[in-house]
């Protein structure tokens, strides 16, 4: 009996000193939630980053050619890259640009701005051009004729490439005699700067568009 009352005593001193050890916990939780509730806010000094976008260019670029070119110096020969690069807005403007470099990326930045500073205007009619031209380069020459909706550009390498650029939709071509993409590319800006549109005839005939057309 007597060990039992002291088994009872040792468990009862041990539930209490748990208790006991509960309620400071207790205690300490609610004092450290009472000492955060009373610490000022911080405000967060994290700005915003606004990402924009850069706007895409009108204008846009093709290489035609990159050719190895050589020079011979005194020393020897000085080797150096030719880019051919096809600017335009495909809105009327068109203009190819013609540079050497050490290197190709060079080459073509030269290039493209060559291109930029000998743009052509294109008098474009109903997504194609008023009439039939041919232009000259050289030995190469290109033909020009207007197709109706749905042809597309008929067209092939550089003269394809210039053609696109301005845009121009539906046209044929038909490029005689030198095959070199310089020549081409030469040829149809020669053909496109030499057209005329029906205002500037009739101007020149001295009548309107309407009579020029057959339309009273």
């Amino acid at each position: 009996m007597e060990e039992n009352k002291e088994i009872q005593a040792e468990v009862q001193e041990a539930i209490e000193t748990v208790e006991e050890t509960v309620e400071t916990e207790a205690n300490e939780q609610a004092v450290e939630e009472e000492k955060e509730t009373k610490r000022p806010q911080r405000k967060s000094r994290r700005r915003k980053i606004e990402t924009v976008e850069p706007a895409e260019s009108e204008w846009k670029e093709q290489v035609v050619q990159i050719r190895r070119v050589t020079k011979v110096v005194k020393g020897g020969k000085k080797l150096s890259f030719r880019a051919i690069v096809i600017v335009g807005n495909k809105k009327g403007q068109v203009g190819m640009g013609v540079a050497k470099a050490a290197e190709v990326i060079i080459a073509i930045q030269k290039a493209v701005a060559d291109a930029r500073k000998n743009l052509v205007t294109v008098p474009i009619f109903n997504t194609t051009i008023p009439h039939e031209i041919t232009g000259k380069s050289g030995a190469g020459s290109v033909k020009l004729k207007p197709a109706s909706k749905g042809t597309g550009v008929i067209a092939g390498g550089a003269v394809r490439a210039v053609l696109e650029l301005s845009g121009v939709e539906n046209i044929l071509s038909k490029s005689l005699g030198s095959k070199s993409p310089l020549n081409a590319a030469n040829a149809t800006l020669n053909a496109l700067k030499s057209l005329r549109t029906f205002k500037d005839v009739a101007s020149v005939r001295g009548i309107s568009v309407k009579e020029m057309l057959g339309n009273k």
